[in-house]
């Protein structure tokens, strides 16, 4: 079979615009819940892309760890590629892909840190190792060996034992979002896609998009 001849006919449910909350993050709730609820694996994982200030995106896989009326808030390495191209571009996009139920979410806004002292409360909720490898990790800067790295994890360790301290160039982004796409597959490729835009009062316009 070739490529080409890859794929599957959607047919789990639907979405309507009387289905969907007016409020678009009330709506991303009662999805995410269902997510969980169903088991999807890693229902918090989500796709994040950033670009440069040239516009050059780039995407990777992070895990959401907060979500309100504010945003939606991940945490990395402010001096990651993608904090450096967060500081010259503030601007994301997220997305959510949960194929068990034929379901995705695209999100996108400007992205702002988070106050050091949310910072502080979730990074002291991880697991030690966790704390200890964001502080002994270069995130996306070059190493030698896998065995340069653990050397690096272990002189950490011997510094801080089990209280290591948040680095200065780790913490939180909270994107705000200004365009919310939810995307229910159907038969026939004739997608349900209800999309909500921020207006400039700060109320939120539903329409449905053409598949």
């Amino acid at each position: 079979m070739s490529i080409a001849d890859l794929r599957k006919d959607y047919s789990r449910a639907s979405l309507s615009e009387s289905d969907a909350n007016p409020d678009p993050i009330e709506q991303f709730s009662k999805w995410f819940g269902e997510a969980i609820a169903a088991q999807v694996p890693e229902a918090n994982a989500m796709t994040v892309s950033t670009a440069t200030a040239e516009g050059r995106p780039s995407s990777r896989i992070l895990l959401i760890k907060d979500f309100d009326q504010r945003g939606f808030t991940f945490f990395t390495n402010y001096e990651s590629r993608k904090g450096q191209e967060l500081d010259r571009n503030p601007f994301a996009a997220l997305l959510f892909y949960w194929i068990e139920l034929e379901r995705q979410v695209r999100i996108e806004g400007g992205v702002e840190r988070i106050t050091d002292a949310e910072n502080d409360a979730y990074y002291n909720s991880r697991p030690v190792k966790s704390r200890l490898g964001a502080i002994a990790s270069a995130q996306s800067r070059p190493i030698a060996n896998r065995e340069a790295l653990e050397a690096r994890v272990l002189e950490v360790e011997q510094q801080y034992g089990d209280h290591p301290v948040r680095p200065s160039h780790w913490g939180g982004y909270r994107l705000v979002p200004d365009y919310l796409e939810f995307w229910q597959g159907r038969p026939s490729r004739l997608h349900d896609r209800i999309a909500y835009r921020r207006q400039a009062d700060g109320s939120w316009q539903l329409q449905r998009l053409q598949p």
